[in-house]
């Protein structure tokens, strides 16, 4: 529940304070207010040293020997079965890799990847994570953890323990290193709303003390100044023991508060601000602005790995009384074992002393019972004290193991999407906004949310290109191509050179067959710099609709020049090749898609269409299984397994896939003719001649369909019935002289000689001689 929703009478709640959304920035050209923090132990030396061993003094950070607690020789390897991947952690001339292989086709390793460990993520107090950089400056996620349970072991990273995971290539976004670490060094502007996230090879190493004094180029560069007073020193750094109550509790809020980590959203950042432009000691909410479930809903028991404030924000104690985080928790040091449970005792003590006057009850740790340990919903190989202080511990195993959730469409969250922080917003133009936004940013709420944000926006004409951008997804979302354009470009006329929507227009309008207009927008966005490796991959896919294959290799080899990584390019590269009639280029290159990304339905399919037309059935079938084995619903895999399976005389088999197509597509109109002619060929016409006729409902127009129902029918002596199918057929394709015979017999049949003479005439100028041959005897 909101804040709002368990404020009792007397209790100290957050006030929310309009003020100004911006943090002080330096002027252009000056040098950035942050030092590097090693400047800070000069003279706080002690408490630099203690900060060290936090969690957070040790959250980010390059590998080296001293902070290894993992064990890269002996417990090295993991295999994660439900995407069946081996993964091997090496050490290897005093750097660190994560290796990835399958067993293949052949019984030897496959898909092999292997990437350095340029940064670990997490002090290892709970878990770690690993992450690589690439030539591009992207850090991306290695798929396997370490987790700090049961003495130490690997598994799959947090989010990673499904088949579809993302392996090599989730990248780590802004906001992630928000949290995780000190601010980067960006260049100015860099760091907006649509940036991608780009970072140099020096990275602070850990969330530092400006994260919470900020910035302390004047503080120290007052310390330096002859004849400064101890007063201009201190007056030159923020103290957030100085601030009220709710800028204190901001300062942990602004990695600490989030309402959940699945899909809501739980926060917007203002559309005006950059992603390390929060200072402490300012109103958070004029940074970011936080949403929940409403109460009620069925999510009040959720319990996260970043739920510290958010559970702590709905207990009584923290509601009747002045506590804040620092009531409990002392940032610069953290006290451990024994003395920690004697820490938090008294401190539970300072106000609950009469509550429990038993000697044995003096000794008894409070955290057990009304704080206990938990398992994160989120991170299921992590327990974490709940910080929701309860009367009574919840009557279950809280430690019991634990299965990822990840939202798919059946199980995500689809309601209204409530303000928690601040619980009530101002009544303005923006709060209008920005709510209806929340709506609709992760699909919550879309029904509702697309009217509302478009009424907003026709009534404010806000100048934030990003509104309108918000509104043009949410159109895409729901399948709306034409009202998408639009909107999205609306944001385009506020900026034009904002990347996401000129990539987003330019695939709404290749949706709705405007290829040519699509390549004009690529086109230009491919002008911009930085290189937006996105806009290639596109720019090459639409290519491909314009048939043009020797510029989409061009623009897809570009692509892959940035980043290798890339799936879709790869996969799209095939094609181009394939179009150009390189095969072998083209197997390559399905095979560089599938060693990214072995899971690609697609790409398996792909593959092994090409392989049927090598004459490689053996490999192709191999392919063909492993696309239907990730995507068991993906009917064009079903139908071209069908298909080959067919061309092979394996009749019995290919049935049973293009059953299947048409079970799971039943508008597959051709999948519907194929399915009919293996029946015929199988001896069962009556269910082939119901497939050819759904087939003629669905699509009037294949002259094919026609003229095989009318064969079918033929065979069986109702040449009656058969006859308007070959008219048919002959309508759609006059040069269709196997339908001109089978016409001509039935005429013939019906003693309209001279009609019957005319299509065997016309059947004779068959290029194929078996005809021809036989409508010339039937001339004789």
């Amino acid at each position: 529940m909101a804040l709002a929703g368990v404020a009792l009478a007397g209790a100290a709640v957050f006030l929310y304070t309009r003020l100004a959304h911006k943090a002080p920035t330096p002027p252009p050209g000056s040098r950035s207010p942050y030092v590097d923090s090693s400047a800070c132990a000069g003279c706080h030396a002690a408490i630099a040293q203690t900060y060290r061993q936090t969690g957070m003094g040790r959250a980010f950070f390059r590998p080296r020997p001293e902070n290894a607690v993992e064990d890269y020789e002996r417990r090295n390897t993991f295999h994660h079965r439900v995407s069946d991947r081996q993964y091997t952690m090496l050490r290897r001339d005093g750097k660190l890799y994560q290796r990835r292989h399958q067993i293949g086709f052949d019984g030897r390793e496959t898909n092999v990847v292997e990437k350095e460990v340029h940064f670990v993520l997490g002090s290892g107090n709970h878990a770690r994570s690993y992450l690589h950089r690439t030539s591009e400056g992207k850090l991306v996620q290695l798929p396997v953890g370490w987790y700090a349970q049961k003495g130490g072991f690997w598994a799959m990273s947090p989010g990673y323990d499904r088949p579809d995971h993302k392996d090599f290539r989730r990248v780590v976004t802004y906001d992630c290193m928000f949290c995780h670490n000190g601010y980067p060094a960006v260049e100015p502007g860099s760091d907006a709303s649509g940036s991608e996230a780009i970072f140099g090879d020096r990275l602070p190493e850990g969330i530092d003390c400006q994260r919470c004094h900020g910035p302390g180029r004047a503080h120290v560069e007052a310390a330096g100044t002859p004849g400064a007073t101890p007063e201009s020193i201190r007056g030159a750094i923020l103290n957030p023991a100085r601030l009220s109550r709710d800028r204190q509790m901001e300062v942990c809020m602004q990695c600490h508060l989030e309402s959940t980590s699945r899909a809501l959203p739980h926060a917007v950042r203002r559309f005006d601000r950059g992603s390390f432009s929060y200072r402490a000691g300012e109103p958070l909410a004029g940074f970011i602005l936080h949403f929940d479930h409403p109460a009620g809903v069925g999510y009040d028991d959720k319990f996260e790995i970043a739920h510290a404030a958010y559970r702590l924000c709905k207990s009584a104690c923290f509601q009747k009384s002045g506590m804040t985080c620092t009531t409990c928790h002392n940032p610069h040091q953290v006290p451990r074992g024994e003395q920690a449970a004697q820490h938090y005792v008294a401190v539970c003590r300072g106000c609950h002393a009469a509550t429990h006057a038993s000697e044995g009850a003096r000794r008894t740790d409070c955290l057990a019972c009304h704080m206990p340990r938990r398992r994160t919903d989120d991170v299921v190989h992590v327990v974490m004290t709940d910080h929701f202080i309860q009367r009574r511990k919840p009557a279950r195993d809280l430690l019991a193991p634990l299965r990822e959730v990840h939202d798919r469409e059946e199980n995500a969250y689809r309601g209204e999407v409530v303000p928690f922080y601040p619980p009530q917003l101002p009544p303005a133009p923006e709060s209008e906004l920005y709510l209806a936004v929340a709506q609709v940013q992760n699909a919550a709420n879309l029904a509702a949310g697309i009217p509302r944000l478009e009424q907003a926006l026709e009534k404010h004409r806000p100048g934030r290109h990003e509104f309108y951008f918000e509104l043009a997804e949410a159109y895409w979302k729901t399948g709306r191509w034409e009202q998408s354009i639009r909107w999205y470009e609306e944001a385009l006329r506020r900026r034009p050179d904002f990347r996401p929507a000129l990539r987003h227009l330019a695939l709404a309008l290749s949706r709705t067959g405007r290829a040519a207009p699509a390549a004009a927008v690529l086109e230009k966005a491919v002008t911009l710099l930085p290189p937006d490796v996105a806009a290639y991959n596109n720019l090459g896919e639409v290519y491909l609709m314009l048939e043009k294959p020797e510029q989409a290799e061009l623009a897809l080899r570009k692509a892959l020049s940035l980043n290798p990584d890339l799936p879709e390019a790869h996969n799209l590269l095939a094609r181009a090749l394939s179009q150009k009639g390189d095969r072998s280029g083209a197997e390559a290159a399905f095979r560089s898609a599938l060693r990214v990304q072995p899971d690609f339905a697609l790409a398996h399919n792909n593959l092994a269409n090409l392989l049927v037309g090598s004459g490689d059935l053996r490999q192709a079938r191999y392919h063909f299984e492993k696309a239907i084995t990730i995507d068991p619903a993906y009917a064009a895999a079903h139908y071209n397994y069908g298909l080959a399976l067919a061309e092979n005389r394996l009749y019995d088999e290919a049935r049973v896939r293009l059953e299947a197509a048409v079970r799971l597509d039943p508008s597959f109109a051709q999948a519907h003719n194929d399915l009919a002619n293996v029946l015929a060929t199988i001896g069962r016409p009556e269910r082939a001649v119901a497939h050819y006729k759904r087939a003629i409902e669905l699509k009037p127009d294949m002259a094919e369909t026609h003229f095989n129902l009318g064969t079918a029918l033929g065979l069986q002596q109702k040449g009656a019935e058969a006859k308007p199918h070959f008219l048919a057929a002959l309508r759609l394709n006059p040069k269709y002289y196997e339908a001109h015979f089978n016409l001509a017999r039935i005429l013939a049949g019906e003693g309209n000689t001279a009609e019957a003479r005319l299509h065997y005439q016309k059947a004779a100028e068959s290029p194929n001689p078996e005809l021809r041959q036989a409508a010339l005897e039937a001339l004789r």
